[in-house]
């Protein structure tokens, strides 16, 4: 049997974030993939956020980390 997988994000969110991006209609399926794409790029944005704080010699991750980061 198929292991469901669990998003960290609500599919009621990714769901809102595309129609409000303009789509009318969005599957449930669209969504589940949405999620977990969010998922995948909000963890690699993460850990480099982590790794320039730590690079400061910081334990606490600011705004500008994680803006560094997505540059």
């Amino acid at each position: 049997m198929a292991q469901k997988r669990s998003n960290i994000i609500p599919k009621a969110a990714t769901a809102r974030i595309l129609m409000n991006a303009g789509a009318k209609r969005v599957s449930a399926d669209a969504a589940d993939a949405f999620a977990e794409l969010l998922e995948q790029k909000a963890e690699e944005i993460g850990t480099k956020a982590v790794q320039i704080s730590r690079h400061s010699g910081r334990k606490t991750v600011h705004d500008t980390d994680i803006k560094l980061a997505v540059k």
